[in-house]
């Protein structure tokens, strides 16, 4: 892993025509797949996916368990999107390319229309196909959709039509990155390292965890960041197993403390950075220094590796080997895609996983590499991540917070 000098990160990177740039990547590589799938338009409610194809975002971690936002997408021509049906809401979406019509939500869930639910269902499926019906002139079409529920998926097939899993092509073209997504993934993971540095900073034996993690969401919304996925924090004897979210308890001096930024950034992509620091000023304990050699190893191995053109399953075959007395609590995956959040594909750590996955690297690519080292019954565990880029040349390291010089 590098270690590299840490600056202050930017407010805003991209310019008015990058950003012109990046909205009609996106766009394009959306409604290339629905042609290749053929596909007359997609349905989209999660609102990630709205905002990568539309670059049109409010309120979206409420949105991510609401009916307030939807997107429909041709295969040719600019979106209609449907926003939240509070009027003064279409005062908040600017004029964007890919945004050709707003119309107000036609909200079918239990919380919206309860009892009338089924009818109103009705009337959303049937607005969606006179839309497609005015842009293909067609009576049948396959529409890809993202997210449905079970009322509204038997709505859409009752207007006859051909549903499509809609979130496979959306993992697919967001899997790619321009330069213009990498300037965003930059600017995020500058964020995430203010953050990590502002934790380090405020670690000293009786500070609680949450009071740590606090600092994270700090520098993340000073920073022009938008909010963060998890609370993925642990000290001492929390850090094994893995997958403790922060708590109340003070930390002491001589523990571990393992965490996960899992952090969404400026202009809405993700910083999933992974550290482990050591409270205190005393040395680290043997067992403590050699927990950390091994993750480091697994990371740094399993970086190397990453090149265009490797497939997944022989990424997976050329792994680093985890010992045998950690394997029981083995991360689960080796790497997984990241962009706006973590996406496509999750590469599992053995070839007989029945969920392994096929693909290959390619230009443009991002991942994150993992790690988790902790058996069974130890008294602690570490916890590292980067996020890497896949080039034409072999790979990029993107995330550069220094690893803990007491445990190195």
């Amino acid at each position: 892993m590098r270690q590299v000098p840490q600056s202050e990160p930017e407010r805003h990177v991209l310019g008015a025509g990058a950003l012109e740039t990046l909205r009609t990547y996106r766009y394009a590589r959306v409604q290339r797949l629905l042609r290749e799938n053929d596909c007359a338009a997609l349905l989209l409610a999660n609102p990630i996916n709205v905002r990568y194809t539309t670059d049109f975002r409010n309120m979206t971690v409420w949105l991510l368990h609401n009916i307030g936002r939807y997107c429909l997408v041709p295969a040719e021509g600019r979106a209609v999107l449907f926003e939240y049906a509070n009027r003064n809401c279409f005062d908040h979406v600017p004029p964007l390319p890919a945004i050709g019509e707003v119309r107000p939500v036609t909200a079918h869930s239990f919380f919206d229309a309860g009892d009338k639910a089924e009818a109103t269902s009705h009337r959303w499926a049937a607005e969606i196909r006179e839309i497609v019906h005015r842009w293909t002139g067609l009576t049948r079409q396959r529409l890809a959709v993202d997210r449905a529920d079970l009322r509204g998926v038997d709505a859409l097939r009752r207007e006859g039509f051909q549903l499509v899993e809609g979130q496979r092509l959306m993992e697919l073209a967001r899997a790619v990155k321009s330069e213009e997504e990498i300037t965003c993934m930059r600017a995020a993971l500058r964020a995430a390292d203010s953050g990590i540095q502002r934790m380090r900073d405020a670690l000293r034996p009786g500070v609680s965890e949450i009071e740590l993690w606090a600092e994270l969401h700090h520098a993340n919304i000073v920073l022009g960041g938008e909010w963060i996925e998890t609370r993925l924090l642990s000290s001492g004897p929390r850090t094994n197993p893995w997958f403790q979210e922060a708590s109340d308890r003070r930390i002491e001096a001589g523990d571990l403390v393992s965490f996960d930024t899992d952090m969404v950034g400026p202009y809405g992509y993700c910083a999933d950075v992974s550290r482990t620091f050591l409270c205190g000023d005393g040395p680290a304990r043997a067992e403590q220094r050699s927990l950390y050699a091994l993750a480091v190893e697994q990371v740094e191995h399993n970086t190397a590796l990453l090149a265009p053109g490797l497939s997944f399953r022989d990424y997976t075959a050329r792994a680093w080997s985890i010992p045998a007395r950690f394997e029981p609590q083995n991360y689960g995956c080796i790497a997984h895609g990241v962009g706006m959040v973590d996406e496509w594909p999750a590469i599992y750590c053995d070839l007989t996983d029945p969920l392994l996955q096929e693909g290959i690297f390619v230009p443009g690519m991002t991942v994150c590499v993992e790690s988790y080292i902790g058996e069974v019954g130890g008294a602690e565990g570490v916890k590292l991540e980067q996020q890497v880029r896949v080039t034409e040349q072999g790979h990029e390291v993107l995330s550069n917070f220094p690893l803990e010089p007491k445990l190195v």
